[in-house]
């Protein structure tokens, strides 16, 4: 039986094809996530701050997770750690997926406030840290890591 997840995936925008084989990966298991953020699937070239900021912030409220997909540049992203903010605002559930070359050092600061849960590439771990099964943070080598903000929200 297949399973759905509305999800915005937060993403720096070089890191476009992970969200791809992010979606892919879980496909394979019989979950599907239905994306609402601007990735190359449906690409926008707005400019003006405004019209994106509702944008995004019309697919936040939609989604109720928010997927922060980490790699080498996300934490130096100001569109990222905007997303994040507005996510915890909104409520989401906001869970960080370390990508292929992610570290430790590349977790926003706003993920460092607001995540629920931080996992590594790896299709369980990630389903259940999308359904709320799975709370706690790793590091990128997949061990046990303190978060900085305790968690305490869950999926209705």
């Amino acid at each position: 039986m297949e399973k759905t997840n509305n999800v915005f995936i937060s993403h720096y925008g070089k890191d476009d094809e992970h969200v791809q084989r992010l979606k892919g990966l879980l496909k394979k298991n019989g979950r599907v996530l239905r994306n609402s953020s601007i990735d190359s699937t449906k690409p926008n070239n707005a400019k003006n701050e405004n019209y994106i900021k509702g944008l995004l912030s019309d697919g936040i409220t939609w989604a109720g997770t928010t997927v922060v997909l980490i790699g080498p540049e996300t934490h130096t992203r100001w569109w990222v750690d905007w997303e994040i903010e507005r996510s915890f605002k909104e409520g989401n559930r906001i869970v960080g997926v370390y990508i292929n070359g992610g570290s430790d050092s590349d977790v926003p600061e706003n993920f460092q406030k607001y995540g629920d849960a931080l996992v590594g590439w790896d299709t369980g771990r990630i389903e259940g840290a999308i359904d709320g099964s799975i709370n706690n943070w790793e590091n990128s080598s997949g061990e046990d890591r303190d978060p900085h903000w305790p968690s305490d929200k869950h999926i209705c």
